[in-house]
């Protein structure tokens, strides 16, 4: 069974777009640590829980949506830009440039890699625990008949 195209509750989807958002974490985390060598480099980060609280409200459709009056037909149409699954990326901010204007601390790039490893890993088994919940119930009622 694929976890990828494992959906049994809206839980499961806000779960999958938390690994996609931790995988895309990684990636950036992985990025800054290798440019602590490159000048004028800014260590990016993604800002996690904003993109998790906008999927949320997306799958959960908890958010009231407030209608746009159309009173010409030549205004511009809204667009819709709450369907996008991308993370809002950002600069992290605070360190301490060195000489060559780059400020990245490898301390901290590798401390939030290991959390983000940690919260990933503990997601991934979250969905496999659920998953075989899933599958022992189906196994169960195949018994039955």
């Amino acid at each position: 069974m694929s976890l990828v195209n494992y959906h049994s509750s809206k839980s499961m989807g806000l779960a999958k777009a938390a690994l996609d958002y931790r995988s895309m974490r990684q990636d950036m985390i992985s990025s800054n640590i290798a440019n602590a060598d490159t000048p004028n480099y800014k260590p990016r980060d993604i800002s996690f829980e904003s993109s998790l609280r906008s999927e949320r409200a997306k799958l959960f459709n908890n958010t009231p949506k407030l209608e746009m009056a159309v009173t010409d037909a030549k205004h511009i149409p809204l667009t819709d830009n709450s369907n996008s699954t991308k993370a809002t990326t950002f600069f992290r901010d605070g360190h301490m440039a060195r000489n060559d204007g780059n400020s990245v601390d490898l301390d901290v790039e590798t401390t939030e890699m290991s959390k983000n490893s940690i919260m990933y890993n503990a997601l991934l088994g979250a969905i496999k625990k659920e998953a075989m919940i899933f599958r022992s119930v189906i196994d169960a009622s195949q018994k039955v008949n």
